[in-house]
């Protein structure tokens, strides 16, 4: 079937039909422009929500998050995160593959359509014209014939009347003949413009009409055909991130199932744990006697102070309930006398905690400033020893004072946990020297978490916020010499990703690689290429196949490194 030969009397309706056929393309660019922003629209509003229920630093909902259900809580706001993103390539996909492409074609069909009609309009003139000229030698024929008719008829008139001259009768039949002869000439130019004009209306019906026409129904039919691929196009461009999307689900439903209710519970009962022994029964206090009311001493109205009441005269003696009394919203003592057993003794342990990281901050800057004074001392074109000095007996002085005031805390938790019910070897905290207290600082350091951005960038965990780094020098490099990190696995790329922020690298699908480091929980996961490229990929585009031999050795690496740092500091 051929516009050319089933329409080639319907120009002005193709002409409509064709601009119709662009504004269609013009209305669904419009939709997936409009689908776009909703889309980024949406995935603002999840991030935004998601960040909403983040718990505050330093707040009690980061304290919460030891429990498994509120872990479960923050690994869905992580994967909500992750799933606002694949909506944010949805609309940067249909942006850049049909908005602007389409949007740059309808350009494209719009002067090709506009040619096509001007080659139309340009033959249709031209023949309008062959037309005229047509009925212009026609009308000239016609007239002719008529005025050499005349003359005919006027030189029969004079011939046949015998009182004109014979001058007169040669006249009229000279005329007659002047005007056969110029209708023999219309006839004969009328005949030319005929075949012209039939020549020219085959050509144009039967060839460039046809032409024009053809042209027409092929941008038609491309148009047609583009739009069916972009339609294409969005459907899969949806398609592409269902299976990401279905991870992050995945990541939901496994943290969902990582819920433990015991554990929960076991959370619960440490830490609100008082650590007294349930009150006794109370005896029967006889009236009808004249003898002294006792109380039992294992009563709920044990007196706090020595667990018996003091009789006063002329009145009821009475103890304090000490389950039922409000808490005094005095200042609290030092060694956190007014509250129960139980929870003095985790305050008091977590205040030597605190005391000993401060004291192993002090004891690095102190190592620090020892090196670079051996280095000044060395060298002293680098810096002036002397600068350092001062600074020396400052730094031993905040170490002693921090290690008395660690001991006098030690000591009120050793009094506590002596107190306490008997308990397994393993929660009991035994009263030790620094020598302890220096280890269980090193272990605390080596097992912090760093927290990773997507942009490649690392903080610490926030409960280690109490932790001063140490600044690094530009003599470190003389002292530490960083070993590269072992490989602890491999990786396949599900995914490409393009690693264009600072510390994280490009892979593409299906690429193996080394795994050096695995997720801390994050979402991103270091990886090695060639032993000299490395860095760091979202966890959800690899698949990560462990080694588990490797990832043991590497505990017990770290771990060994960090008992070496602390004989060397003692």
């Amino acid at each position: 079937m051929s516009w050319g030969s089933e329409l080639w009397d319907q120009f002005d309706n193709l002409e409509k039909h064709t601009q119709w056929g662009i504004e269609v393309l013009e209305k669904y660019i419009k939709f997936v422009k409009e689908r776009a922003e909703i889309e980024i629209s949406y995935a603002k509003q999840l991030r935004n929500l998601s960040k909403k229920y983040q718990p505050k630093k330093n707040s009690k909902e980061e304290e919460e998050n030891k429990y498994s259900s509120c872990k479960a809580f923050q690994s869905t706001l992580h994967e909500m995160n992750d799933y606002a993103g694949q909506h944010e390539v949805i609309s940067e996909n249909m942006s850049s593959q049909i908005t602007a492409e389409l949007s740059r074609y309808v350009q494209e069909v719009k002067q090709e359509r506009k040619s096509h009609f001007h080659d139309g309009r340009k033959i249709q003139q031209h023949i309008e014209t062959c037309w005229k000229q047509l009925e212009a030698s026609k009308r000239r024929f016609e007239r002719d014939c008529k005025e050499a008719d005349r003359a005919q008829q006027y030189f029969e008139r004079m011939d046949a009347d015998l009182n004109v001259t014979k001058a007169d009768v040669e006249k009229a039949r000279q005329q007659a003949q002047l005007r056969h002869q110029m209708a023999e000439d219309s006839k004969g130019d009328y005949s030319v413009s005929l075949q012209k004009f039939n020549h020219e209306q085959h050509e144009h019906y039967y060839t460039q009409i046809p032409n024009i026409f053809q042209k027409l129904q092929e941008m038609e039919e491309k148009r047609i055909v583009r739009i069916g691929e972009s339609i294409k196009t969005y459907a899969e461009i949806d398609r592409q991130v269902i299976p990401i999307i279905g991870k992050c689900l995945d990541g939901i439903t496994k943290a969902a199932e990582g819920i433990d209710q015991q554990q929960d519970s076991r959370l619960v009962i440490e830490a609100f744990k008082s650590g007294f022994e349930p009150p006794g029964d109370v005896e029967f206090e006889d009236y009808t006697q004249p003898m002294k009311r006792t109380i039992s001493d294992t009563s709920l109205t044990t007196s706090k102070s020595d667990g018996k009441s003091e009789a006063k005269p002329g009145g009821k003696s009475r103890g304090k309930l000490w389950p039922f009394i409000k808490k005094n919203k005095g200042t609290s003592p030092e060694d956190f006398s007014n509250l129960p057993p139980e929870q003095r003794r985790k305050k008091l342990q977590q205040k030597v905690d605190e005391l000993n990281k401060d004291l192993q901050k002090e004891l690095d800057q102190r190592d620090a400033l020892t090196k670079m004074k051996d280095v000044y001392s060395k060298n002293p074109q680098m810096g002036d020893a002397a600068s350092v000095d001062q600074k020396l007996p400052e730094i031993e002085q905040n170490i002693e004072k921090l290690r008395l005031e660690a001991q006098k805390f030690e000591g009120w938790l050793a009094e506590v946990e002596g107190r306490l019910p008997t308990r397994n070897d393993n929660s009991r905290r035994q009263s030790e020297v620094y020598e302890a207290q220096n280890n269980s600082t090193v272990n605390n350091n080596c097992a912090q978490d760093r927290e990773s951005s997507p942009d490649g960038s690392y903080t610490e965990d926030q409960s280690q916020e109490t932790e001063v780094k140490v600044t690094p020098t530009e003599f470190d490099d003389e002292f530490d010499d960083e070993e590269p990190l072992p490989t602890i696995g491999t990786c396949k790329a599900l995914y490409p990703f393009e690693g264009q922020n600072e510390g994280t690298i490009a892979v593409e699908e299906g690429e193996v690689l080394s795994v050096i480091e695995e997720d801390k929980g994050d979402g991103w996961t270091r990886i090695r290429r060639n032993e000299d490229e490395e860095g760091y990929v979202p966890t959800s585009y690899v698949e990560v196949y462990l080694d588990r031999n490797a990832k043991v050795h590497q505990k017990e690496t770290s771990f060994l490194a960090c008992l070496f740092s602390s004989w060397d500091r003692g």
